[in-house]
């Protein structure tokens, strides 16, 4: 009787090794963008070509320090930028062929070289006012600014707010009849605030407690904002403009020394208490998002209200109260208009500043930094124009007035691609 002793199994070989490959994805939008636009500037300053010298004037006549103006030819100016632009735009190429995302200095360059090439080839023969031209951009973009800071809070913790335009003209409104009737700027500032907030809680009452459509609320509160506003001021501004539609302006407080500087002196150090809160306004809004508690809670809400809901956040209060706080800021930016530029109120004064600080939110991808940088883009966009037709520019003027919606456009569909929004934002929270 024999016994058979067990073997151990053969081992197993495989068929054929798998071996796993990392894909390679090539983002061809910035070398495509940035090639378009310098076929752009060859086609423009050839065709368009135009002979002489821009003079770019540096220093104001209060500057401590004054700088020479600067003499640029404009032929050499625009054939050197045009070379250069085509010269970045390979580069970018050759670095989206390596499967590398186009550095972003490389694009501020090539916006900063384009820019020079224009400005010098549409004043030609011309003189540009350089702190002038800046002191403007920051101006225009204040109540962008604002807004955005506004739209950047109201997102955040979970609620598109299409009703920037509503809360800015409010403001706009409010501040304009209750500086008027008190003599007080200031009585002004806090009354744009409070119509802000107004505005903000109808936004916040409809799309949080009765979980109507948000977009669909701020739409109708801007059509809403703008029907009342423009009545009230046919009906009771328009006969009493002496009393209720001469509201004192905000004087300029230049800080002493640093006010003096050359053009950072006049664009940034010699503004009214509107533009100061600005800075304070931002760079609070930046370190409150997300340096303290408060900004947690608040982001948290605006990913996963769930998930907030059930460590003890209060989600609902949370996202009514941020948004009435979003509207009290954009408020402030209404108040530019009628306590710092025009200087009364007007019907639809506000030129559909809400839905470009709306733009600059998506453009700085919800953060209040680049969002302000967005709105300072738009806003130098729109004193561009107004400089250049005061030189004397041969671009049409149908064309300038254009010039800051097509900047919005191309920068929130050219430049920003596939952004992700804050996961809740735009959708009711019920508790479960």
């Amino acid at each position: 009787m024999s016994v058979m002793t067990p073997t151990a199994p053969a081992p197993i070989t495989p068929a054929s090794t798998i071996s796993l490959e990392t894909a390679t994805v090539r983002n061809w939008k910035p070398p495509i963008g940035l090639g378009v636009f310098a076929v752009i500037a060859m086609l423009l300053f050839t065709i368009g070509a135009r002979s002489g010298v821009t003079i770019f004037r540096l220093s104001t006549d209060s500057d401590l320090i004054q700088l020479p103006a600067l003499s640029a030819d404009v032929t050499i100016v625009t054939i050197v930028v045009t070379v250069l632009l085509f010269a970045l735009a390979a580069f970018s190429a050759w670095k989206t062929f390596q499967a590398k995302k186009t550095p972003l200095w490389l694009t501020v360059v090539f916006a900063a070289l384009f820019l020079i090439a224009f400005l010098t080839w549409a004043a030609a023969g011309a003189t540009i006012p350089v702190p002038g031209l800046l002191v403007g951009a920051v101006g225009l973009s204040a109540p962008l600014i604002f807004g955005a800071l506004g739209g950047v809070i109201s997102e955040r913790v979970g609620i598109v707010n299409v009703a920037i335009e509503g809360q800015l003209l409010a403001g706009a409104f409010a501040s304009a009849v209750v500086a008027s009737i008190t003599r007080q700027p200031i009585a002004g500032l806090l009354a744009a605030i409070v119509a802000g907030v107004l505005v903000s809680f109808v936004l916040a009452a409809f799309s949080i407690k009765y979980f109507v459509d948000q977009v669909i609320v701020g739409v109708v509160l801007n059509v809403l904002v703008i029907g009342l506003t423009s009545f009230l001021f046919t009906q009771l501004l328009s006969p009493n403009e002496a009393l209720l539609n001469s509201p004192p302006r905000f004087p300029r407080l230049p800080i002493p020394i640093l006010g003096e500087i050359p053009i950072l002196g006049p664009v940034l150090f010699r503004q009214t208490i509107i533009i100061y809160i600005m800075y304070v306004a931002v760079a609070a809004v930046w370190f409150a998002l997300f340096k303290t508690k408060w900004g947690l809670r608040l982001r948290a809400v605006g990913e996963h209200p769930q998930a907030a809901d059930t460590v003890g956040i209060n989600v609902n209060r949370t996202r009514f109260w941020n948004v009435a706080l979003a509207g009290g800021i954009a408020g402030l930016g209404g108040a530019y208009f009628t306590l710092d530029s025009a200087g009364a109120f007007n019907k639809e004064m506000t030129a559909g500043a809400g839905f470009i600080a709306l733009a600059a939110v998506i453009f700085g991808r919800w953060d209040p930094i680049r969002a302000t940088l967005a709105a300072l883009l738009f806003g130098f966009a729109s004193n561009l124009q107004s400089v250049l037709s005061i030189v004397g520019s041969p671009v049409p003027s149908q064309f300038m007035l254009m010039l800051p919606y097509l900047v919005t456009i191309f920068a929130v569909a050219g430049l920003v691609g596939q952004v992700r929004a804050p996961a809740a934002s735009g959708k009711a929270y019920i508790k479960s």
